[in-house]
C-alpha cells in the first residue's frame, strides 16, 4: 500500500492510496480533481473509487469534475450531503480494494456524518493507516459543529483512539503548528508537546507537511487524545471526559480567535475551512 499525499488549496491534504499489486488507486477528500489526475496519470494507475471524509466544500467540492471526467467512478461516504454520492457507508463496514482492506468508522463531531477510513493489508509488515479527515489531526481535532461532546468524545477516544498505536494518521489539514501551540498551553509540562512543536516548526520552516504521524505519539501529546489524563483535567476544571473534551473545544476556538486578529478576507476563508457559511457554500 502506497499513500501519495497531495496539498491542496490553503492546507488541505487529498491522498492517493495505490494498491501496488494490483495498481489500482482509491482517492481520499477529492478537493482538486485535475491535480489528482495528473498524479494518477504519472504513477500509471486505475482510480477505481473516491473515500470522502465529509461533506464540507474543501473535502468534496472535486467530485462531481472527477465524477463526470471518470464515468462509472464510486463515490463513497457517509453523508448523503457528499456532492456526486454513489453509494452510504455505514459503520463498520468494510471493503476490499485488492490486498488492501478498509473499514469505515463514523467519526461524528466536526460533522454529523463524518466518516474515516482505516486501512490495512494482511500479512504485510508495513503498518496499518487511518485516514481521518477533520475528525483527528496532528495534535488536534476538527471543530465540533454538528455533534454532541459526548459522540465527539466516542468518536476521537473510543473508536479512533484505540486503534493500533502503529497506526499512521493521515488528517484532512495541515494545522499542527497551532494544535501543538495549544497542547502546549494546555500541557506545559509535556516533554513530548514540546519536542514534537519543535519538530512541526523545522517542518515548516522546510515547507514540508507534518502528516503523517501516528496514533501511538497522537496519544502522547494530543489533548484531545487525553482527556482523562490529570493535567488536561486541571486546564479544563472539568472531570468527566466529555466535559473536559467540550471545554478543550471551547478554549481552542478561542485560542484561534486570540492567536493572531485575522483580516476579513482570511477570516471569511477560515470560516469556509471550517463549514460555518452554510451548505450550498461547503459543496
Amino acid at each position: 500500500m502506497k499513500v501519495k499525499v497531495i496539498p491542496v488549496l490553503e492546507d488541505n491534504y487529498m491522498y492517493l492510496v495505490i494498491e501496488e499489486h494490483t495498481r489500482e488507486a482509491v482517492a481520499v477528500d477529492v478537493a482538486v480533481p485535475k491535480r489528482l489526475l495528473e498524479i494518477v496519470g504519472r504513477e500509471g494507475v486505475s482510480l477505481t473509487t473516491v473515500l470522502t471524509t465529509h461533506h464540507h466544500w474543501d473535502h468534496a467540492r472535486g467530485n462531481a469534475e472527477l465524477a463526470r471526467l471518470r464515468p462509472g467512478l464510486a463515490v463513497l461516504g457517509a453523508d448523503e450531503r457528499i456532492c456526486a454520492l454513489t453509494r452510504r457507508l455505514v459503520h463498520g463496514e468494510e471493503l476490499r480494494f485488492g490486498a488492501i482492506h478498509v473499514r469505515c468508522l463514523l467519526t461524528p463531531g466536526h460533522t454529523s456524518g463524518h466518516m474515516s477510513y482505516f486501512l490495512w493489508e494482511e500479512d504485510c509488515p508495513d503498518p496499518p493507516a487511518v485516514f481521518s479527515g477533520d475528525a483527528l489531526s496532528v495534535g488536534g481535532c476538527g471543530l465540533r459543529l454538528e455533534s454532541t461532546a459526548q459522540q465527539m468524545y466516542q468518536s476521537l477516544v473510543e473508536t479512533l483512539g484505540t486503534l493500533p498505536p502503529e497506526t499512521k494518521v493521515f488528517c484532512g489539514h495541515e494545522h499542527t503548528l497551532g494544535n501543538l501551540e495549544f497542547a502546549q498551553k494546555v500541557e506545559p509540562s509535556n516533554d513530548h508537546v514540546r519536542a514534537k512543536l519543535s519538530w512541526a516548526k523545522k517542518r515548516d520552516e522546510d515547507d514540508m507537511p507534518t502528516v503523517p504521524s501516528t496514533l501511538g505519539e497522537e496519544l502522547l501529546y494530543n489533548p484531545f487524545l487525553r482527556v482523562s489524563e490529570e493535567p488536561v483535567c486541571k486546564f479544563t476544571g472539568k472531570a468527566a471526559p466529555a466535559e473536559v473534551l467540550e471545554a478543550l473545544c471551547r478554549e481552542r476556538a478561542s485560542f484561534e480567535r486570540t492567536a493572531e486578529p485575522l483580516q476579513p478576507q482570511a477570516r471569511a476563508l477560515l470560516a469556509l475551512q471550517w463549514g460555518l457559511l452554510g451548505t450550498a457554500r461547503q459543496k
